[in-house]
Parts: C-alpha cells; structure tokens; sequence
C-alpha cells in the first residue's frame, strides 16, 4: 500500500511529464509494478498510447517469408538482407527480433533402442575436475563403458584422456566384464575417429589394432546425435550423483578402489531399466555367457616416448626425474609408462622399473643405482688423486713404483701423501719423496719424519691444514717458481713507484749528492 499524496505524484508526473514507468520507480522509490498497478487502477495502460512504430515492423513480413523458406538462415545474413531493404536499426537489436520470428522446429520424436546381450556398449570419458598430488594438479578424467542390455557400469578414473589411457580403460573394462561386445559406439573423439566428412571416416589407427585384437566393432555415432549413446550419457551423471559427489579420495588408486566397489555393489543392485523386476547384475550374469572370450594375451597399452638422459643419470618424465644405471647418462632411451609403473629400456633391453609418480619434481630412484654411482665416483676420485700427485709432485711416479715392488697399499699411500700435500704444500712434499725414494724408505713413516725434520730446520710453524668446500679448488695445483727472476727485471736500480727504475741511488732531492 502506498498513500494518496504518493498516487497522487504517479498519476501527476506520469500524465503532465510524460515519465515513463522505470523513470517514476526510480525518482520516487517505488516499484515499477506498483506504478503500474496505479495507472491500471486509473484506467491507463502504461506504455502503449506512448509506443514508437518499430524500424522493423515493415518487413516483418519479408522476415517471415524468408523464415519459413529458410528456418535456419543465419540473423547476420537476414541483417544484411534487410539492411539492403532500407533498414536502419542496428544489428544486436535485430538479432533479438529474428529470434521472435524464427518458426521453432518441429519436435522429433525418438524410437526406444534395445539391443540383444552381448551385443554393445557405449563408451565416452567424464571430466570430474581437478585433483591435487603433491605439489601438482591434475585433471581428473572419468572412463566409462556401459553394457547396452544389461547397463551393467565399468568406470576408471584417469589422471588426463590420452591414447594411453583410453586404451587401458578398454583393457581393464573387458576385464572386468570377463569378455567383449560385439559392437562399441563412441562419440566423435579424437582418440576414435581422427576425421570425418559424412559417412566417410577416417578412424584411429590405434584403435583399429585393439579392435582387431579383441574382435569388436568401433562405430561412432552421427554428429550432434548424442541421443545414440544415451546409456553412456545417463550413466556419467548417475556417477556424478551416485558416487562422485562429495566423496573424500586419498590418491588415485584409493578413487579408483572405491570406484570399483561402487560399480559391484550400488550401481550394480540398482533396477535394470529394461526389466524393472530385475536388478542389473542378475542381468548382467545372464548377458556375460553372450560377450566374446578375451584373447590369451593383453593389448599393450603402456604410453611410449623417447627420452635423452642427461649428464646426471635421472630421465625426466611427466614432471619427475626417474633413476637410471649411471653407465646410460648421454643416452636416448625409451621410456614406456603405464598408471602405475614406468619402465626405462635401452635398444631394446630394460635398465629401470619404478612406480610411477603423479606428483611434480619428485625424484624416484633405485637405491642400487645411486650405490653404483657412489663406488663408481669413489674410485673417480683415487685417479684424481693420483693425477693430482701427478703434477704436484713430479717424484711421485718413482716413489710409487719403489712402494709397488715392496707390495704395499698404493691406495692408503695415495691418501696418505694428499693429506701430506694439503698441509705441506707441493715443493716440500717432492722433495720429501726424492729424499724418500733416494734412501730407500718409500714409507708414509719416513715422509713425515722427513717433512717434520724439514720443517724444525727451516724454523717453520706447525702446519694446518685449511678445509676447502669447492673439490675443483681442492684439486687445483700451483707450483711455486723462484723468485729471482723478478731481481733480473729491477736490476740493481729501485722503483720510482711507477714499475721503472730510478736514474740514481741517492736520497738527495736535489741530485747533487755523488754517484
């Protein structure tokens, strides 16, 4: 209810102002249904005395002509059409009003298919959203297969709709339907039919090999005709109702474990829509003696790439580094991966197995790779040792020969001497060594006795040994030179400061001291 003063100031500024409806709701704050139930009540029908002729109203009946020549002409065409007629409105408005005129199809009407037993099922993929792995999300794929007379569900979720999985799907859902159908419809997938113009398809050739190998039918259905594979249809959303909906999942295979509880107990118990006084899996046991036998052997299905490894001996894969023997690092090897395993072989011969991670940048390794690589490194790191003994100490080489003729452990006597010359520097241990070799002593004992006595005549402090963090620094050798070269270059003469020598050796500023 609304005053009189209110009703008043409608009826006034709607007939000396000529406000229109949506003007008097917004300037007096009321709604537009209440202005128009006062101009009712006044006997007034708000907006009509007040209408403009439309710009289209005069060819509307060319629209209607054209219309039901052509019901499906596009508005941009008819646009153009009228725009040559005279029309000068625009083309969002005229688009709205060939939607007014349009005449509506006629409705279809659909048989009810049905199918003999172990004649077909339906197959098409879900998307269930994202789920989180780690540090990585992936997309969530559904694959379905539905058995026509039975509908009997067989549903595998999938981290992504790739060939690899499209083919798994198929292997494990005649699997667990112990046998196959005849004929199986699909939509048009790339993963099915490649490409299409009419009835002429040009099919996946993946595909046709496991059709042949299982010795089944792939026929998809016509464009735009969903309705062929209903069954399918129907069972995605009974699995997003029935079982996806706020379900709590682990991983992968706990989804997929609970999936396939689902599809033996609840969908399974349900009633059949082909005969509602049986459920579907007593259907199901009588349409399984009708599917074809499964062949001896599976169709493999595992996803096959070929990968470079780098100089560390990991191959990257889907976001991860797997573990290979360090002896392929440099390599191309081929990887082949299935959902739960990745297999790494090399001309031919496997080298790594793992399980396969769907997380992001997670290493997986064998730990006997990594032993390998270790034993491998530490016995790397004897000869460059003894490489740097090599240039360090140019006696080495004799004292080692003299320490092999005596049977000795050149790998302690190696160890022992880089420790000597970490501490001693390069020019005292060679000597040591010479003096060694020279008497007949090529013992650790005899060097340090040697290095120690050395260093108390030269009046030298106790050696102390400085750790290094980089190895290329610890491994770097210097060999120290004589400095009396440097006294060759002065001459007897001293520096100006400027790297030349001085005319003179006087101190006089003045330079008339005697020469």
């Amino acid at each position: 209810m609304i005053s009189a003063e209110k009703t008043a100031e409608i009826l006034r500024v709607y007939h000396a102002e000529k406000w229109k409806v949506g003007t008097i709701s917004r300037q007096l704050g009321v709604h537009h249904d209440v202005v128009r139930r006062v101009l009712a009540q006044a006997g007034q029908a708000p907006g009509l005395e007040m209408m403009r002729p439309s710009m289209v109203e005069r060819f509307v009946p060319f629209l209607m002509q054209t219309l039901a020549k052509y019901p499906t002409l596009r508005a941009s065409r008819l646009y153009d059409m009228v725009r040559q007629r005279g029309y000068a409105g625009g083309p969002d408005h005229f688009r709205h009003l060939v939607a007014r005129y349009r005449p509506a199809p006629a409705a279809e009407a659909y048989l009810r298919l049905r199918t003999l037993a172990g004649e077909q099922a339906q197959v098409d993929w879900g998307h269930f959203g994202k789920l989180t792995v780690g540090r990585a999300e992936r997309t969530l794929w559904g694959f379905v297969m539905v058995l026509s007379y039975s509908r009997q569900i067989f549903l595998r979720f999938y981290f992504g709709n790739a060939m690899a999985h499209f083919l798994s799907g198929h292997v494990e859902g005649f699997g667990a339907f112990a046998g196959v159908p005849r004929v199986l419809l699909y939509d048009n997938l790339k993963s099915a039919v490649i490409e299409r113009v009419g009835q002429a398809i040009h099919f996946n050739p993946t595909l046709l090999d496991l059709a042949a190998h299982y010795h089944f039918e792939p026929r998809p259905v016509a464009v735009a005709r969903g309705n062929e594979k209903g069954r399918v249809e129907r069972a995605i959303r009974y699995i997003r109702d029935s079982f996806f909906a706020a379900r709590e999942v682990k991983d992968l295979a706990d989804l997929n474990a609970q999936a396939e509880l689902w599809c033996r107990g609840v969908a399974a118990e349900r009633r059949c829509p082909e005969d509602r006084s049986r459920s579907v899996a007593e259907v199901f046991a009588e349409e399984r003696s009708a599917l074809l036998a499964l062949p001896a052997d599976r169709f493999p299905c595992a996803q096959c790439c070929e990968v470079n490894v780098g100089r560390t001996p990991y191959v990257r894969f889907d976001l991860n580094d797997y573990s290979v023997p360090h002896l392929h690092v440099r390599r191309l090897v081929v990887v082949l991966a299935t959902a739960e395993t990745v297999r790494i072989t090399r001309n031919g011969a496997l080298i790594a197995e793992h399980q396969r991670s769907w997380g992001k940048g997670e290493q997986i390794e064998q730990p006997e790779h990594v032993a390998e690589l270790v034993d491998f490194k530490r016995a790397a790191r004897t000869h460059r040792g003894l490489d740097r003994l090599h240039h360090a100490c140019p006696h080495a080489a004799a004292f080692f020969a003299a320490v092999a003729e005596r049977s000795g452990n050149l790998g302690a006597v190696t160890t022992g001497l880089i420790r000597m010359l970490d501490l001693y520097g390069p020019a005292e241990l060679d000597t040591a060594v010479r003096i060694a070799t020279a008497s007949d002593s090529p013992h650790l004992p005899a060097l340090r006795q040697i290095l120690e006595q050395r260093r108390h005549a030269l009046g030298h402090p106790p050696p102390i040994s400085i750790p290094v963090a980089d190895q290329r620094m610890r491994d770097l050798v210097v060999r120290p030179h004589r400095l009396d070269s440097y006294d060759q270059i002065l001459g007897s003469g001293r520096d100006d400061g400027r790297g030349k020598p001085r005319d003179d050796d006087s101190s006089d500023p003045d330079g008339s001291a005697e020469r």
